[in-house]
């Protein structure tokens, strides 16, 4: 299959997707990145605060975590397990 580009979530925008927004969730035996948002570099400030705000109100069962969102750099083929988070836009 072809790669296929990846843009923004937010609505009209139209720029290339560079960051995922995503949280790292886990059932105890598997683990992987529950993702809020795609987003460019001049919408990430909104996705990552509206993403913070839709995790708050996460339920989760038993035995299952869910870190607090946070920014990772998209690279195509690259998987989930092997993307890198931006930690200093995090803070942000």
């Amino acid at each position: 299959m072809p790669p296929y580009p990846l843009y923004c979530y937010t609505k009209g925008c139209g720029r290339p997707a560079l960051f995922k927004i995503a949280a790292r969730w886990s059932d105890g035996i598997t683990q992987e990145l529950k993702t809020y948002a795609l987003s460019c570099k001049e919408c990430l400030p909104h996705w990552l605060a509206r993403s913070r705000e839709k995790q708050a109100s996460c339920r989760i069962a038993p035995g299952e975590t869910l870190e607090a969102p946070g920014v990772f750099g998209l690279e195509r083929g690259r998987r989930d397990s092997e993307i890198q988070r931006v930690s200093e836009l995090d803070a942000r």
